[in-house]
């Protein structure tokens, strides 16, 4: 069984200070990113055992009360997408592209497993609002057909959650964008 993933979106960045620390003491979650981004918001990504995510969640919504502006659980959470969130996932290679880019935080983090868990590709990274007005994306590379079938799975899910901002796929990507990609 693969980890959970949990999510707290906050209007304070005071409140997100005092959320993150409710979240850490809560249960064996490892807190992944807490921090303020733009359009001063705060936001607090958690990750762990599925039990132990969903406590964290729970006193999360509860410590951030009234300055809780969205929220995500994601249980189960695909291998590669914490390590793409981190920066962390090596590439020696770039194939076909896939970017979706959206207007928030858990639509690309469930884009981005989404992806992941419907073909055989690589999730190169995935950008979580700072320094992009709120916005986030997903860079992944694989071969055409599952940079296809990837791109679809991801597309379907942000779009019934209205938060699709572009989606674009490159099938054979110039040399020069491998150094700005990997």
């Amino acid at each position: 069984m693969e980890p959970a993933v949990g999510f707290v979106e906050l209007n304070s960045i005071a409140a997100g200070i005092f959320t993150t620390d409710a979240m850490a003491k809560k249960s064996g979650v490892e807190v992944i990113d807490s921090k303020s981004v733009c359009p001063g918001k705060y936001t607090i990504l958690v990750t762990g055992p599925v039990g132990d995510v969903e406590e964290s969640l729970q006193a999360g919504l509860e410590g951030g009360a009234d300055a809780v502006t969205d929220h995500l659980f994601l249980p189960n959470v695909h291998p590669q997408v914490v390590p793409a969130i981190l920066a962390a996932t090596p590439a020696d290679e770039l194939k076909a592209v896939g970017v979706i880019e959206t207007f928030s935080i858990p639509s690309v983090i469930v884009a981005s497993d989404a992806a992941a868990k419907a073909a055989e590709i690589d999730l190169l990274e995935v950008r979580l609002a700072n320094g992009l007005g709120g916005k986030c994306y997903v860079v992944l590379t694989g071969e055409i057909p599952d940079v296809e079938a990837a791109m679809a799975a991801g597309v379907e899910k942000v779009k019934k959650i209205g938060a699709l901002v572009r989606a674009v796929t490159i099938p054979r990507p110039h040399p020069d964008l491998s150094r700005f990609i990997l």
